[in-house]
């Protein structure tokens, strides 16, 4: 059965937790806030024709499931013997292909605006979706590690960076002033 009505009055309850919680409390708008980018992202892998931005964005979503799980797993107290999801390393493999993406791409002179390819709005769109997660990941920071927040921070990055990849061969819209 895919309903169980147990969600019925706004309270839920996560994964080894006894204790309810209010469907609007910050953990279960941090997990749904991931929850929503990991589904955007299956979107725009979906639309990808490049195998490595394909890979990319696969090696997040599965990132991403493993900081829901730390917020799932915390307890009371804070973060509950849950490993970190990455070290420092996985942030400078993060970073190691923004700065790969940026040398293919020209250099920004002024704004730009979403569009251009449909692959290039729906990152743009998952960047804004991946910041608002990192907003609702802060509120509940004693449940994840320091490095999943700059992961969170550094993921942003990386979507504009493939956003922008994704329009490669396509001036970049811009606001004429």
């Amino acid at each position: 059965m895919f309903y169980t009505g147990k969600g019925d009055k706004g309270l839920t309850s996560l994964f080894l937790c006894p204790k309810k919680f209010s469907k609007s409390s910050p953990r279960i708008e941090a997990l749904g806030a991931l929850d929503e980018l990991n589904s955007l992202l299956g979107f725009c892998k979906m639309k990808t024709i490049k195998h490595r931005v394909s890979n990319i964005l696969e090696e997040v979503q599965n990132d991403l499931f493993v900081i829901q799980g730390q917020i799932a797993a915390c307890s009371e107290q804070g973060r509950r013997g849950v490993k970190k999801p990455f070290d420092k390393l996985r942030v400078k493999e993060i970073e190691k292909e923004i700065n790969r993406l940026e040398k293919k791409l020209p250099k920004i002179n002024n704004f730009t605006i979403a569009g251009g390819t449909e692959l290039s709005a729906l990152l743009d769109y998952s960047r804004a979706v991946a910041r608002r997660a990192e907003r609702r990941c802060v509120a509940v920071k004693q449940c994840i590690s320091p490095t999943s927040l700059i992961y969170l921070n550094r993921l942003s990055s990386l979507l504009f960076a493939l956003a922008r990849y994704a329009n490669r061969g396509i001036k970049e819209k811009h606001p004429k002033y």
